[in-house]
C-alpha cells in the first residue's frame, strides 16, 4: 500500500532544510510526497515559487489537517501541528536548537524554541513522534527543561553541514563561480533574522549599511572579493527587490548578492573570512575551519547553555568604528582552528541521511529501499564575474615594468598622488564619464550592438573629450585599450596570471602617462596586487574601424569639480 508522507513549511527557512530530505524518498514508488503550508508565519515571500519549483501536490493547510498521512515531516514549530493526523517528525532548521522564543502560556519565561514544553507538548504530553536532535548536548538539555520528550529524541545528525562536509572538496569551483580570483579574499558578510542581528531591523543603528562602504573602501578590489548573505526572513520578508534596492550602491560597487535557499552553502564553503553574528551561519563557518568575525552577538537572544551561545561569547568582535582593514588582516593571519563548533554541530558527520531515513522509514512502518541513502550535492551555481559599475579610484605605484594597482570604490582614506579615475560605462552617475581618465566596459569582440571593441572606443572617446583611455574588456584575461596619445594596445593575461585586465588595463595607463613605451614587438606589464604578481602580454594594435576621431583633446582638461565634486576632490590626475 502507497504510503503517503507530508512536508510541512513554515516559511522559505524552514523549506530550505526540507528540500535537503527529499532524496531520501528517491525511487520509491510505495511512497507519494505531498507538501503543505502552515500559513503561521508572517513571512510566506517565496513559498509558492518553491512550492512551483518542487511540482509537488500542494495542500492547502485545512486539507492537509484533515487528510490521513503516515508520517508528516516539519522543520519548524509554527502551526497546529498537534492536529496533523499522522506520525510527525520534526527536523532544526538552524544549527540545533539555540534561540529564544516565547509563547504566551509561557509568561515572563523565554524558552528555547524547539526544546522546551512551551514547543514540544500538547496537553502535558508530547505530541512530536521523533525530535531530531543533532548532538547528545541537545538531549541533555532537553532532558532538564522537558523530560516527557525525551522518549520521542532521535540522534541523526546534520544534513545541511553533510551537504558542505561532502562538498569541501570543490571549493575552487565555488570560489571561481563567484568570480573569487587566485589570491583573492572572499569576505562573506552574514546576518540572522533579529533585530539584533548585523542587519538588524532596519533601522539607523544597523550595522550593515554603515559596514559596506567603508569595507568598499579600505579592501582594495583586486584583493578582496564581498558577498553578503541574509537569513530567507531578511531576504523574502522584505522582498529580494526590496534588498536590491537598500544596497544598491554596494551592489555598484562589488557586492554579491547570494541566495538564501540555494547557493549560501556554497559561498561559505568558498569563504575566507565570515563578517557575521550569532546565527547559525557563522556557526557553520567556524565549523568549517574559517575565521569568523561577530559585529553583533546577540547576547539576550540565544539560550545560554547552547553551543552556539558559548562560541559567541568567545568570538573575536569587529569593531565597526575602528579602521577594517587591519582588523580583517588580524583575523586572516591570527587563525588559530576550534574544534569545538564542528564537534557540536553534529555527533554524526556523514551519516545524517542514512539516520534520518532509518528513523523515517520506521515510523512510515515499511522496510528501507535497498539502495544506500544519499543527499543531493550542492550544485554548482552559476558563473557571477565581479562587475563594479561604481567609480573606481586606482592608486598605482610604478617601478619599471612592475606595476602594483589597488582599486577602490569609495574613496580611500590614503589617497596619494598617482590616482586616476576608472569608470564603467553603465555607471549610474552619467557626470562620472566627464571626470573619467579610463572609461571600461565588458563586450564581445564583435558585438553588433556596440560595433566591437574599435567602434565603441572611438565612440567614448569622442563622447569624452577628456578621458584619456578606452578599455574594452573580451573575456577573464583580455581586453584592448585604445588611448588617446598613444593609440591602440591589445593585453592578454600570461599564464600565471589571474586578474581582471580591467586592473592591467589601468596599470598599462599609468606606465604610458608616466613615461612608458609599448616596442613594435610587444612587452610583459607585471601587475602587482596584493594576491600576487599576474604578467600581462602588451602588443600594439592597428587602428580600428568606425567613426574617426574628430577631435584630440588631451586627458588633463579644466577644472572637473562642477560635474561630481564628491569625485573630483578625492582624486588627483596622474602626471
Amino acid at each position: 500500500m502507497q504510503r503517503r508522507v507530508l512536508l510541512v513549511v513554515h516559511n522559505v527557512t524552514s523549506a530550505g532544510r526540507l528540500l535537503d530530505l527529499v532524496p531520501l524518498f528517491h525511487d520509491d514508488f510505495r511512497v507519494q510526497l505531498l507538501v503543505t503550508s502552515t500559513g503561521s508565519s508572517v513571512f510566506q515571500g517565496g513559498i509558492q515559487e518553491l512550492f512551483a519549483e518542487l511540482e509537488l501536490p500542494v495542500l492547502p493547510w485545512e486539507q492537509a489537517l484533515s487528510t490521513p498521512v503516515d508520517l508528516a515531516v516539519s522543520a519548524s514549530f509554527g502551526g497546529e501541528l498537534a492536529q496533523i493526523k499522522g506520525h510527525l517528525s520534526v527536523v532544526s532548521h538552524g544549527v540545533g536548537y539555540t534561540k529564544k522564543l516565547g509563547k504566551p502560556e509561557a509568561g515572563s519565561r523565554e524558552p528555547t524554541f524547539g526544546l522546551s514544553p512551551e514547543w514540544l507538548l500538547d496537553g502535558g504530553k508530547p505530541f512530536v513522534d521523533g525530535l531530531v536532535l543533532s548532538h547528545p548536548e541537545q538531549l541533555e538539555r532537553l532532558a532538564r527543561v522537558c523530560a516527557p520528550a525525551v522518549p520521542t529524541a532521535v540522534l541523526a545528525g546534520d544534513p545541511c553541514f553533510d551537504r558542505m562536509l561532502a562538498a569541501v572538496p570543490y571549493r575552487e569551483r565555488f570560489r571561481r563561480a563567484l568570480g573569487v580570483r587566485r589570491g583573492q579574499r572572499l569576505v562573506v558578510l552574514n546576518s540572522t533574522w533579529n533585530p539584533e542581528g548585523l542587519f538588524g531591523s532596519g533601522g539607523e543603528q544597523d550595522v550593515l549599511p554603515g559596514l559596506l562602504p567603508r569595507l568598499a573602501a579600505e579592501l582594495p578590489a583586486d584583493d578582496y572579493r564581498l558577498a553578503a548573505v541574509l537569513h530567507p526572513n531578511i531576504w523574502y520578508g522584505h522582498g529580494p527587490g526590496q534588498i536590491r534596492v537598500w544596497l544598491d550602491r554596494a551592489r555598484r560597487a562589488g557586492l554579491a548578492l547570494i541566495d538564501p535557499v540555494r547557493a549560501w552553502r556554497q559561498a561559505l564553503l568558498a569563504a575566507d573570512l565570515v563578517l557575521g553574528d550569532f546565527g547559525a551561519v557563522s556557526y557553520y563557518a567556524a565549523a568549517l575551519d574559517t575565521p569568523v568575525l561577530l559585529a553583533a552577538d546577540g547576547a539576550g537572544v540565544l539560550d545560554p547553555q547552547a553551543p552556539l551561545a558559548d562560541f559567541v561569547r568567545h568570538a573575536p568582535r569587529l569593531d565597526p568604528l575602528a579602521p577594517l582593514r587591519p582588523q580583517v588582516e588580524g583575523a586572516l593571519a591570527g587563525h588559530r582552528p576550534d574544534p569545538a563548533p564542528a564537534r557540536f554541530v553534529t555527533s554524526e558527520p556523514t551519516r545524517s541521511a542514512e539516520l534520518l531515513r532509518r528513523h523515517f522509514y520506521t515510523l512510515l512502518g515499511l522496510p528501507e529501499p535497498a539502495a544506500p541513502a544519499s543527499l543531493e550535492p550542492l550544485p554548482l551555481p552559476p558563473y557571477r564575474p565581479w562587475k563594479a559599475t561604481a567609480p573606481l579610484l586606482v592608486r598605482a605605484h610604478m617601478d619599471g615594468v612592475d606595476i602594483r594597482i589597488e582599486r577602490s570604490a569609495e574613496d580611500p582614506h590614503d589617497v596619494g598622488r598617482d590616482v586616476h579615475l576608472a569608470v564603467h560605462e553603465e555607471t549610474r552617475r552619467p557626470e562620472d564619464l566627464d571626470l573619467a581618465d579610463v572609461i571600461t566596459r565588458e563586450g564581445a569582440p564583435d558585438d553588433p550592438r556596440l560595433g566591437g571593441s574599435g567602434v565603441w572606443a572611438n565612440e567614448v572617446l569622442h563622447r569624452h573629450p577628456r578621458c584619456s583611455a578606452a578599455v574594452y574588456v573580451t573575456g577573464p584575461g583580455s581586453c584592448s585599450v585604445r588611448m588617446r596619445q598613444h593609440g591602440i594596445f591589445r593585453l592578454s593575461a600570461g599564464a600565471d596570471a589571474d586578474a581582471d585586465p580591467a586592473a592591467a588595463a589601468s596599470a598599462l595607463y599609468a606606465w604610458l602617462t608616466h613615461g612608458g613605451n609599448v616596442p613594435v614587438g610587444g612587452m610583459v606589464l607585471r601587475l602587482h596586487t596584493a594576491s600576487g604578481v599576474h604578467p600581462f602580454r602588451v602588443v600594439t594594435g592597428d587602428q580600428p574601424t568606425g567613426p574617426r576621431l574628430l577631435h584630440s583633446v588631451p586627458a588633463a582638461g579644466p577644472d572637473r569639480r562642477h560635474a561630481a565634486p564628491h569625485l573630483a576632490e578625492a582624486r588627483l590626475p596622474l602626471r
